[in-house]
Order: structure tokens, then C-alpha cells, then sequence
């Protein structure tokens, strides 16, 4: 039978409205709810007690909606709290984005690996351990670009000063060049026209939201959790401050108009 719930996404701010926009082109029949942890971002810079409780209070939140998923939409939220998450929501599916960003990394036959993300998914080494679980031999070198968060927000995703500073970032880590490039934070993939041109054309690049919409879409599938295909989904955006901005740089990962009242606030414990 078909399952109306909506599937219910999580960041620590709008970057998760990329792998929203991937579900939506993915799974069109499907509702989704999103929260932005808005009043504290970045997670990418707390340490990882804090992350693992910050995430846990918004998937709780999500539950309280009458999800029937919850996905982890945060890299650093996935590479810290995922296991955390799981525990305390079961029997409800969690899934988070690493693991299926670093299956898609493996799948293009890479032997050496960039993994592009913020300094706690870093630091985590949480890409690294799932690639070296599925691929041994391949070599994953993390690089922090902690910058590229705010270019994404600010919508300045092309021109000489994003170049330079992806130039920056990833110059020390092109020789050997490498096969694949990981964009292991959802802001990142409104950077991948600047990244490409940095790497060259032939570095592959794996975007977590895509390859992440695809992992949903077999779960909900093979789970009887599906909606009907014939269904019209719906979203449903939640933040927890700042519906205004939320709105203005939600806007650009989603690719269409959001406006402030179209958000609602919410508070977490």
C-alpha cells in the first residue's frame, strides 16, 4: 500500500534544500517536511557532543510532524550523529548522506578521492571510514573549505573571486591529480561549476544530493513506504529563527521563488 507521510529533511541551515530539490526531481509524489536549524548553525564547527544533540532534537521535531523518514541532509550531522539518530528513532528510517555520497564516489572507479566539506565533516573522517569500508585501496584526502558556505549563501557561486578561492582550497591537492572530487557539504553544490573549472574536466564530481535522493528512493521502495505515484507531494519548511533570510538563501537551493511566510519558526530543546 502507499504511504501518504511526508519524508522529513533536516540541515543546520538552508544548505539541505539541495538534497530537497534532488528529492523533488526524484520522488515528485512525495511530501516533504524541512527544518533548518537556523538559531544554531553552523554545525560544522561545534563540537561533536553538540552536534549529536543538536541533531537529535530537530529529528525528534521531525517525528512530531508525522514523518515516515527522516534523512540527515547535514554532512557533519550525518558523519557525527547518524548512528545517535538511529537508535533513538527505531523502527522509523534514517538515513543520512555520507554513505551514499561515498558509494557514488566508489562507483566511478576512482583510485584517489577529494572529499570537499566543512572543517567537523573533516575532522570526523567519516567519508574516508565509509570509503576505505567499501574500497580499500582507494586513497581519500579530506580538504576543509569552510568559505565556500558563505559564497553559496550569498549567491557568489562564479566569477574570479570564487575561482581563486576554490584555487585556494584544492591547488595543494591536484598533483596527483585526482579522479573524483566529493561535495561533502550540501552548500556545495552550487560551487561545482567553480570547482570543475579548477579541477579540470576529468575529475568527476559526486554531489551527495543527487546520489543521496537516489538511496531514498530505493528504501522507500523496497519498504512499501512509497507514495502513490499518481500523488502530488507538497513541502513544508520550518526554521528555528530567521524566516526572513531562510527565505532570500533558501531561494537559491531551490531554485524557485520561497517567500518569509511561507516558513514557519519553531523552537527545539
Amino acid at each position: 500500500m502507499a504511504d501518504p507521510r511526508p519524508i522529513g529533511v533536516f540541515d543546520s541551515g538552508v544548505g539541505g534544500l539541495s538534497v530537497v530539490a534532488a528529492l523533488e526531481a526524484a520522488l515528485p509524489a512525495e511530501s516533504i517536511v524541512y527544518l533548518g536549524d537556523t538559531a544554531r548553525l553552523p554545525y560544522g564547527t561545534k563540537s561533536p557532543q553538540t552536534v549529536e544533540r543538536y541533531a537529535l532534537s530537530a529529528a525528534r521535531a521531525l517525528v512530531a510532524e508525522g514523518v515516515k523518514m527522516v534523512v540527515i541532509a547535514c554532512n557533519t550531522a550525518s558523519a557525527v550523529a547518524l548512528d545517535a539518530v538511529r537508535r533513538a528513532l527505531a523502527p522509523v528510517p534514517v538515513v543520512g548522506v555520507v554513505e551514499p555520497g561515498a558509494a557514488a564516489a566508489v562507483a566511478t572507479g576512482a583510485r584517489r578521492v577529494l572529499v570537499l566539506a566543512t572543517e567537523g565533516t573533516i575532522r570526523g573522517g567519516a567519508y574516508e571510514r565509509a570509503i576505505a569500508h567499501m574500497a580499500p585501496d582507494v586513497e581519500v584526502v579530506g580538504v576543509a573549505c569552510p568559505l565556500f558556505v558563505a559564497l553559496a549563501e550569498e549567491g557568489w557561486t562564479c566569477g574570479e573571486i570564487p575561482v581563486q578561492i576554490a584555487r585556494h582550497y584544492l591547488q595543494a591537492h591536484l598533483s596527483p591529480r585526482p579522479d573524483a572530487i566529493v561535495l561533502g557539504c550540501t552548500h556545495f553544490p552550487l560551487l561545482s561549476g567553480v570547482v570543475a573549472e579548477v579541477a579540470g574536466p576529468a575529475v568527476r564530481l559526486v554531489d551527495s544530493a543527487e546520489t543521496t535522493a537516489r538511496r531514498i528512493s530505493a528504501e522507500l521502495h523496497a519498504t512499501g513506504l512509497a507514495a502513490a505515484r499518481r500523488g502530488s507531494g507538497g513541502l513544508v519548511l520550518l526554521a528555528t529563527d530567521g524566516a526572513e533570510r531562510f527565505a532570500r538563501v533558501g531561494s537559491r537551493f531551490l531554485a524557485r521563488p520561497i517567500g518569509a511566510r511561507d516558513v514557519r519558526i519553531v523552537n527545539l530543546p
